[in-house]
C-alpha cells in the first residue's frame, strides 16, 4: 500500500502530519514576495520540513487510511508500522528514501535523518494554479518629467478680435431672449378664472355656454341684452334705468348658494353687488353699474384684473 499517497493528502489541510516511530512533516508558510533583482514575483507557498522528535501517534494518519481504505484501526496501524520499519531498514544501509512530490530522506555521516524538500512543490491551497513570473519596469521613463511638460505647456490664447465677434452676436440675442416675454404677453397663461372658489369656477366654466345663448345682441350698441327678473327676497339697489343702465357682471351660476359666495367674495372687494336671475335661470352677479357705456367697458376692464371673464350687459 502505498502511504506515500496519503501523506500527500493530508499535508494539503493540515499543518503537521506525524508518521508514527519516524518523524512529523510541518508545513512552513510564506507570503507573496518579490525578488527586485530578478523582476520575479512569487505568490504564497507552503513548504514542507521534517522534525524527527514528532514520532508519537496522534492517529491522524492511521485513521485517514482506515477511512480510506476500510481497515480498521489495528490493521491500519500494523501497515504504518510495516512502513516505517522499511523506511529505516532502507536509510540505515545507507539508502536515499523518496517520497514523491515532498522530498527525499538519507542518513549523515552520525546516522541522523536529513530531509531535502523537492523544490518548486507548493502545498499553499490559496495558491493552487498560480506559478512565479517576471516583470520587468519600462527603462528610461520618468514621471516628473512628464509632469514637468505638462505644467510647462503654455495655455490656448483665443484672438480678441474671434472673442468681440462671438459677444456682438450672443449679446443681442441674449436680450431678446429676456426682453420678448417682459414686453408680450407670449409665456402668460391664456387661463381665466371667476374666483378662487373652486365650485364657482368650476360652475362659472360649465354655465358659460348656456349664459351665452340665452342673451342676445342690441343691434345699435353689440352689447348684451338679458331679460331678466329679481330674485324674490335680494335687493337689487339700481338707480333707475335712465341714471344707471349698464352693469357689469363678473359671474353667472346655476346655483344661488354659489351666487351668494360670489358675492361675499364682492363685498370683501368693497363693492355693493346684487343678484338679478336672468330669463334662462341662472343667477348673474352685478358688482357694479354705470350710466354710459364707455365707463362701463372701462370700469370691466379694471374688474377683469381680479375677477377674469366679465362682461358688461344694459339693464
Amino acid at each position: 500500500m502505498d502511504i506515500k499517497a496519503f501523506i500527500r493528502e493530508l499535508l494539503f489541510g493540515h499543518e503537521c502530519v506525524i508518521v508514527p516511530g519516524f518523524g512529523g512533516l510541518i508545513g512552513n508558510h510564506s507570503e507573496s514576495r518579490i525578488d527586485r533583482m530578478t523582476g520575479t514575483f512569487y505568490p504564497p507557498t507552503t513548504g514542507i520540513s521534517f522534525n524527527r522528535n514528532l514520532n508519537h501517534n496522534d492517529g491522524l494518519l492511521i485513521s485517514k487510511i482506515s477511512l480510506s481504505t476500510g481497515v480498521n484501526y489495528g490493521d491500519a496501524r500494523h501497515i504504518v508500522e510495516e512502513f516505517v520499519r522499511d523506511i529505516t531498514g532502507r536509510l540505515l544501509r545507507g539508502e536515499k528514501v523518496v517520497f514523491d512530490h515532498i522530498g527525499t530522506f538519507a542518513n549523515n555521516r552520525e546516522n541522523n535523518v536529513q530531509f531535502e524538500p523537492e523544490a518548486n512543490i507548493n502545498y499553499h491551497l490559496d495558491s493552487y494554479g498560480l506559478e512565479s513570473f517576471q516583470c520587468f519596469p519600462v527603462k528610461d521613463y520618468d514621471v516628473r518629467k512628464r509632469v514637468i511638460r505638462h505644467i510647462d505647456k503654455e495655455p490656448v490664447r483665443y484672438p480678441v478680435r474671434k472673442t468681440l465677434w462671438r459677444a456682438a452676436v450672443v449679446i443681442p440675442i441674449l436680450a431678446l431672449i429676456v426682453l420678448i416675454p417682459l414686453k408680450t404677453d407670449l409665456f402668460k397663461a391664456k387661463v381665466e378664472s371667476t374666483s378662487l372658489n373652486p365650485l364657482v369656477t368650476a360652475e362659472f366654466e360649465n354655465n358659460r355656454k348656456a349664459v351665452d345663448e340665452a342673451v342676445s345682441l342690441a343691434p345699435d350698441s353689440g352689447i348684451t341684452v338679458n331679460p331678466v327678473e329679481m330674485v324674490p327676497g335680494v335687493q337689487p339697489g339700481a338707480a333707475p334705468a335712465e341714471a344707471k343702465i349698464y352693469g357689469i357682471i363678473t359671474g353667472s351660476f346655476k346655483s344661488e348658494e354659489n351666487a351668494r359666495t360670489h358675492i361675499e367674495d364682492l363685498k370683501a372687494e368693497g363693492f355693493d353687488p346684487e343678484m338679478v336671475q336672468a330669463a334662462s335661470g341662472f343667477f348673474r352677479i352685478y358688482a357694479m353699474s354705470c350710466s354710459d357705456l364707455e365707463t362701463a367697458v372701462h370700469k370691466k376692464d379694471s374688474l377683469s384684473k381680479k375677477f377674469p371673464g366679465s362682461w358688461v350687459s344694459r339693464r
